[in-house]
């Protein structure tokens, strides 16, 4: 069994930042906060990339980087190809005995906004995993395109209020449930699959590390509060990502070899969705008498989702 080091939080404040605080990024983004913790999982060299979104344009303003470390951007669409180019590359330089500092075992790792992920660059993502190469896809998820204006993607929850999906006197918002990511790049039988959230540091870290020492493509979803499209306070992203985790709006899991599941956080006190969704102004209009009733039904698309994730973890599916 896999067992990893976990550093302790004055091990992280005092660990050499390969990635710098100096960016752009709103203040209480939870991607500056992902991006460190993920850095901080390994001392392995690192190549990463990252598609278009809130984290190139904020971290990569020219002639300025945030990135102490190998670094390309590339298109919204195909982050995941360019590290799976670079990863291919080092393979075959290897295996002709052509690398000049051979001993050295760099990780690849891709980013993508749930935009690049969910949607625009699905294809991309599909195809390397389908290929197997050996890198970590890491997906940034803040449900919405944040660097563009705040459009809908694919991982936007129903009932959200986006700019293409406004809520108002005929709507309620957004009429899709969000896709199942985690089901979906597990069924394509990737080693490892795992869904984190950044105030369960411990947790987030432990799984980095598992994909790190995994052979093959991982990928993780990352839940990433958003407080310019969420509408909450910038100092309250801590306590937002507490409410999704504990409302078990955002379950903590591992899929391992596409099919074994395991739980990796339970909450001693799971509150009502109604405290997660009460707390963004994205949500606000739900809690008027029109469109109450989606609480209800929030509530219970829950309920049966974490009861099926423990029906699958119990039969070991």
């Amino acid at each position: 069994m896999f067992q990893a080091k976990t550093k302790n939080l004055k091990n992280f404040s005092t660990s050499a930042e390969r990635f710098e605080g100096a960016n752009l990024l709103c203040p209480g983004c939870a991607h500056s906060i992902i991006v460190r913790e993920v850095l901080n999982a390994t001392n392995d060299n690192l190549i990463l990339g990252a598609s278009t979104g809130c984290l190139e344009v904020c971290t990569a303003v020219y002639p300025h980087t945030s990135w102490d470390a190998s670094w390309i951007h590339i298109g919204f669409e195909n982050g995941s190809s360019a590290v799976a180019g670079a990863e291919a590359m080092y393979k075959a330089l290897k295996n002709k005995g052509r690398l000049k500092q051979p001993d050295r075992t760099p990780k690849f790792v891709a980013f993508g906004g749930d935009g690049a992920t969910y949607d625009i660059g699905f294809q991309w993502i599909s195809g390397c995993f389908e290929r197997g190469h050996d890198m970590m896809y890491i997906c940034l998820d803040n449900e919405v395109y944040a660097n563009t204006g705040g459009q809908r993607s694919s991982s936007t929850p129903i009932g959200a209020s986006a700019t293409t999906t406004p809520a108002g006197r005929i709507s309620y918002g957004e009429k899709q449930n969000k896709k199942d990511m985690m089901a979906i790049m597990a069924a394509h039988g990737a080693p490892y699959v795992a869904q984190v959230a950044p105030n369960k540091w411990k947790d987030m870290v432990a799984k980095i590390q598992k994909g790190f020492a995994t052979e093959g493509p991982v990928f993780i979803n990352a839940m990433s509060a958003c407080t310019t499209e969420w509408k909450f306070a910038p100092e309250d992203t801590i306590a937002i990502s507490d409410l999704a985790t504990d409302s078990l709006v955002f379950p903590l899991y591992e899929i391992i070899e596409g099919t074994k599941l395991n739980i990796t956080y339970r909450p001693k006190n799971v509150i009502p969705v109604r405290d997660y969704l009460g707390a963004q102004g994205r949500f606000k209009h739900l809690f008027t008498k029109q469109y109450e009733h989606l609480i209800d039904e929030w509530q219970a698309r829950v309920d049966a989702q974490w009861e099926h994730l423990q029906r699958r973890e119990e039969a070991c599916l």
